[in-house]
């Protein structure tokens, strides 16, 4: 049984529930998940900064954090955080609308509950082509430069101009 609850605590972007939720489910799907309690929140900027603070000891906002709380090879159980804030800012320097840039971190940090990791070149490239693939299923498609940086929801602190990503096409 899969269980996904979607949890909107903010109120600058209007966000799409099921589109949301369907991208839980792709991630999980194709991850060979079956039973799966996963919520997502989307929040404000200080809302994931303290967040980040209070239990990565990381003193800045964030796009996503993913908190897993019990994995096995066919359960998960868990918890994605994204800022909305943060993917309205972010935006338009990578050409695209603020709820792609959000369905992209609520990808990243589900991905990073099936296993993912992005800490080495490796990782990040694996990661990279299923969050290219499940961004495909909803008819868009991200360019990441050769050296990504990883996402913030590596829990590393941004670079000054964000993430090097080429524009995303839609």
């Amino acid at each position: 049984m899969i269980q996904i609850s979607i949890i909107n605590e903010q109120n600058r972007l209007t966000i799409d529930e099921r589109q949301l939720r369907a991208a839980v489910e792709l991630v999980l799907d194709e991850a060979a998940v079956v039973r799966a309690c996963v919520s997502v929140a989307v929040v404000d900027d200080p809302t994931i900064h303290q967040l980040n603070r209070q239990y990565l000891a990381h003193d800045y906002p964030t796009d996503v954090l993913s908190f897993t709380l019990e994995q096995s090879a066919d359960a998960v159980e868990g918890e994605v955080v994204v800022s909305a804030d943060t993917a309205r800012d972010r935006a338009p320097q990578y050409g695209w609308p603020a709820e792609s840039e959000l369905l992209l971190y609520v990808i990243h940090g589900t991905l990073h509950l099936v296993g993912y990791r992005d800490g080495t070149p490796g990782e990040r490239a694996r990661m990279r082509l299923r969050e290219e693939a499940c961004l495909a299923h909803f008819g868009l498609k991200a360019c990441y430069d050769a050296g990504d940086a990883p996402t913030e929801g590596a829990f590393r602190p941004a670079a000054p101009d964000g993430p090097r990503r080429r524009k995303h096409s839609t």
